[in-house]
């Protein structure tokens, strides 16, 4: 019989980017339409589309052995989880989304202590509420089911919420306060789904080409021929990821390079590797860099 991992993948905005970062590690999953339960390449995982708000208490309880989920909501249900490790994506950039607080632009509210007594409008109400009490401040914190951003002056006196690049608050002129949390995705085992040695291998497997994937990602490999006399010259100007590899050819004065960089600086250095006698220069794709 099979064993399986009972994988949780996040539904919603980054339901793609996962399956794009998945892809890359060599794993193939298909959205099925109307499906909670993604096909995918691997026979030993059972995947499952479940909210990243509610992933942490799903993998502590034991519903799923593992997931991918975001700092912010294992903090959120105080979930007792592993965190096996931190990926950083996104559904917009590979930074943190933060968590912050907002009130109008002209509201006369400036500081953490102005909030006593006053309406906030979050989608992470423990948290919120945590975060307020470390400032010895009382307020009414309400749930928010979406659209938090509109809601002052006339439905909350501030908000928490959460962004990537402050283009909503902006656009619904809003001004930050204050800052309570930067979070990235991290991929979260049951503690005694990660005791069982077969499951912990299978994770601790499948965490190493996720991160193989994303370490490969803006990167391309470029290997060239060049005349030993032209090597110092030419190793000047690659700036390698680890020392670039330096192999003998048949011609004795000849060597092969090989290296990996980043995609965006390639066009740069190419004409001035040519200038410096480099010859044969060959730029190939990354899937994966496994330090």
């Amino acid at each position: 019989m099979t064993q399986l991992l009972r994988l949780g993948l996040p539904a919603g905005s980054l339901q793609d980017a996962t399956a794009d970062l998945f892809r890359k590690a060599g794993y193939k999953i298909t959205f099925a339409s109307r499906s909670y339960y993604p096909a995918v390449d691997d026979p030993e995982l059972h995947c499952t589309l479940i909210r990243a708000q509610e992933m942490p208490r799903y993998v502590q309880d034991g519903s799923l052995d593992c997931g991918l989920t975001g700092y912010d909501w294992i903090l959120e249900n105080e979930a007792k989880v592993v965190e096996v490790a931190e990926l950083i994506f996104s559904k917009v950039s590979k930074r943190p989304v933060k968590w912050i607080l907002a009130v109008p632009n002209d509201s006369p509210i400036q500081s953490v202590k102005d909030l006593q007594g006053k309406r906030i409008a979050t989608e992470v109400v423990g948290l919120t509420r945590r975060w307020l009490a470390q400032h010895g401040v009382e307020a009414h914190v309400e749930f928010s089911w979406g659209a938090t951003e509109v809601k002052p002056p006339r439905l909350a006196d501030a908000i928490v919420d959460v962004t990537e690049t402050g283009s909503s608050l902006k656009a619904n002129n809003l001004r930050v306060i204050a800052e309570l949390l930067q979070s990235t995705t991290r991929f979260i085992a049951n503690p005694a789904a990660y005791k069982d040695p077969w499951k912990k291998q299978k994770i601790d497997d499948l965490v190493l080409m996720l991160q193989g994937a994303m370490a490969a990602e803006g990167k391309v490999g470029l290997m060239m021929n060049v005349p030993k006399d032209a090597l110092p010259a030419v190793l000047k100007i690659l700036p390698a990821l680890q020392n670039p590899t330096i192999s003998s050819l048949s011609d004795e004065k000849w060597v092969a390079v090989n290296t990996i960089l980043d995609e965006n600086i390639v066009r740069h250095i190419i004409p001035l590797l040519v200038q410096s006698g480099a010859r044969g220069i060959v730029e190939y794709p990354l899937n994966k860099i496994i330090a």
